[in-house]
């Protein structure tokens, strides 16, 4: 077949007094933010370069048709389609959700705790349909106090502009008109009169708060709070006493709150503290007392507490440790929860306030697991909470736990309807030294039947950006490649905070390229411990683990057998000059400000996927992306694998798969998702050779 080609078209950019060529810079639509909404408005040439190189991938796929339908039912096999959620208590009602074995979306449910009585008062499959909608992306579900009113948000295109409706429950009719262009989060008013929401703007970035009077004309909406930094992004939130709403605005790097009483007949939010560059603070009210997390003075924060409503003086109630994260705080009438992370590795604490004592909650014997706690009901006048925990080879297990008699009794556990015998599998946690002698955590698991003798074939997943952290959890999904002998490898690299805060800063801005050094590393430790050789790794990742594959397979291609790569960040220079994008300005504090700071321009250019590909072989790479992507835009990975085609001098594959009717998640529904995946682990099984 053909290998597709993008037409070249010679432009040149300059920076800094430093010029460049990009023959592929056509391609991105200067009315991105229309095409978003409406994928009528794509230029049809690059419709056109879209769908051909869709064709030619499934041309080299079609190989793997058969095993991508064997992996689908597989997977699938593997999920309880008919399951129900533990039910959460309201004051009236107990909700929660159901699965069907035919639906691809959740049923809300609820049950009158007088009267028994059962009703569903939501359908996402029957919602999807009365649309009529390819793509069906629900934001909030939220039920209003008076339990009278579902407010829900939906995304019907994957660009993440969610419209609110807001209806009655018994009638199934709208109340209010529906409201359009928000970022889909919805908060009723405790006396049900109204709901917050936040509105984007012309960039699709959320920085107004409005307050809609349910029933009103949504010209009547109020401007409640307006975020002036185009950075920052806003969000509002009630109190876990109910008292107040908290009004959080922040980009990645720095913080600010306001709060107004619930009883405000107009709101006029009040600020708890000034930003300051660098300082992460969230503030919550319990019992008398304004509770916050903050990092000031603290690298991986510490809890204060006052009761002064003018913030003038605050007690240290958890103090910071080195490099251990310290997380916020749940809240029951006799107890408070809170949790910590070391080494990628969390722990949970709970403390008695009648005798003001506290100690960890175990949650297993084993020692690498992802555990969390929920609360069962609404009525904090309770000691009964629901604890998680699973582990890469241990199926996610609910407990209900008194905290009073520490008694726990099994109420759920994930069924695996074809079944699943953790003893089959191998957990290990190991770290490598990076170049610089930083201690990288690794998470390994395997089939026991799979030989450390250096002949397995590996996948090597890594993210490393914005502070997210790789959770050591259970994944049904995997099973279908550590059951055929790939070792599943989790690289807890430098940009994430599993060591705190400190391992964030020392993955971003002019330290980014640590996230890449020690992804390498620890692929080349693997290779020397045997648990793989060279030219037997597949890489992973998305997104901003996207970015981090196209790095490294820039630099150290011989490592690799293949490269996978969802949604990646591959144009990350042209995406920091544009100010325009939805997400650029928000994220100078990740990758830095390539237009003003010529330190960070030049940083960038140095490493950015798409500018440093080089004429030599690559391995074997297949690149997924989204048309209505609106994080990271279809144009990087079309880019990427234009010049791609140009610069490799190998034989190998090379598949770009765009879908057509999705967003930065991919496609809607249960079956897209395990579709999604079985591609990937068709292309992933078939350069291991193992079809």
């Amino acid at each position: 077949m053909k290998i597709p080609q993008l037409r070249k078209k010679l432009e040149i950019k300059s920076c800094h007094n430093i010029t460049w060529e990009d023959n592929y810079s056509w391609i991105h639509q200067k009315n991105i933010l229309e095409v978003l909404k409406d994928k009528e408005k794509l230029d049809p040439e690059v419709k056109k370069y879209l769908i051909e190189e869709n064709n030619f991938t499934d041309f080299h796929l079609k190989d793997t048709k058969d095993l991508q339908k064997k992996l689908f039912k597989e997977i699938k096999s593997r999920i309880k389609l008919d399951d129900e959620s533990l039910p959460y208590r309201d004051h009236t009602y107990d909700y929660w959700t159901k699965t069907t074995l035919e639906g691809n979306y959740s049923i809300k449910l609820r049950k009158k705790i007088s009267s028994g009585e059962i009703e569903e008062i939501w359908n996402g499959d029957k919602e999807k349909e009365k649309l009529n909608v390819k793509y069906f992306g629900v934001g909030d579900l939220e039920v209003s106090n008076n339990d009278k009113l579902l407010g829900y948000s939906l995304d019907i295109k994957g660009s993440e502009y969610y419209t609110i409706f807001v209806r009655d429950i018994k009638s199934n009719e709208l109340v209010t008109r529906k409201i359009e262009d928000t970022s889909g989060n919805i908060l009723f008013s405790l006396d049900d009169k109204y709901i917050f929401y936040s509105k984007l703007d012309e960039n699709h970035r959320a920085r107004k708060i409005f307050r809609h009077r349910i029933g009103n004309s949504n010209e009547d909406d109020e401007l409640i709070f307006e975020e002036k930094n185009e950075a920052f992004t806003v969000s509002i939130g009630l109190s876990s006493d109910e008292k107040y709403y908290f009004i959080s605005t922040s980009d990645h790097n720095t913080s600010e709150q306001y709060f107004f009483d619930v009883k405000e007949e107009k709101p006029e939010p009040k600020l708890i503290q000034k930003r300051q560059k660098g300082i992460i603070y969230s503030v919550n009210s319990w019992n008398g007392f304004f509770y916050m997390h903050t990092n000031k003075d603290a690298e991986d924060f510490k809890i204060e507490r006052t009761n002064d409503k003018n913030f003038r003086k605050w007690e240290i109630f958890v103090p910071s440790k080195k490099e251990t994260l310290i997380g916020g705080l749940t809240f029951l009438k006799n107890w408070i929860i809170r949790s910590e992370v070391t080494n990628a590795l969390g722990k949970i604490f709970v403390k008695n306030l009648q005798t003001n004592t506290e100690e960890e909650l175990i949650f297993s014997d084993e020692k690498i697991y992802d555990g969390g706690v929920s609360l069962i009901q609404k009525d904090k006048n309770t000691d009964l909470i629901h604890i998680s925990y699973s582990t890469p080879k241990t199926q996610s297990r609910v407990y209900l736990y008194n905290l009073k008699t520490r008694e726990k009794k099994l109420v759920k556990e994930q069924i695996i309807p074809s079944g699943h015998n953790p003893s089959e599998y191998v957990v290990e946690r190991l770290e490598c030294d990076s170049y610089d002698g930083r201690k990288v955590p690794i998470t390994i698991t395997r089939h026991k039947k799979t030989k450390v003798d250096g002949n397995a074939n590996l996948l090597l997943y890594g993210y490393g950006s914005y502070g997210s952290s790789m959770t050591p959890n259970f994944s049904s999904t995997r099973l279908s490649l550590i059951n055929r002998d790939i070792i599943w490898v989790t690289a807890h690299i430098r940009g994430g905070l599993e060591r705190g805060m400190k391992w964030w800063k020392e993955g971003k801005l002019l330290n980014k390229k640590n996230t890449f050094e020690d992804y390498i590393a620890v692929a080349k430790f693997l290779i020397e411990k045997k648990y793989t050789s060279k030219g037997k790794i597949i890489g992973m990742g998305g997104s901003a683990g996207g970015l981090l594959m196209g790095a490294v397979v820039n630099t150290a291609p011989e490592l690799f057998n293949g490269i996978v790569m969802a949604v990646p960040f591959v144009d990350s220079l042209t995406t920091n000059l544009d100010h325009t994008l939805p997400l650029t300005v928000g994220e100078f504090d990740e990758f830095g400000n390539a237009k003003e700071n010529k330190k960070h321009f030049e940083y960038i250019f140095s490493y950015a996927p798409y500018n440093n590909i080089k004429k030599m072989d690559y391995p074997h790479i297949l690149i997924t992306t989204s048309l209505s992507d609106n994080r990271v835009l279809f144009d990087e990975p079309a880019k990427f694998t234009a010049k791609l085609r140009e610069f490799k001098t190998d034989n190998n594959l090379l598949l770009l798969k765009t879908e057509m009717n999705a967003g930065h998640g991919g496609k809607s529904g249960r079956d897209g998702a395990i579709e999604e995946i079985a591609l990937d682990y068709a292309f992933i099984l078939k350069i291991s050779k193992k079809i």
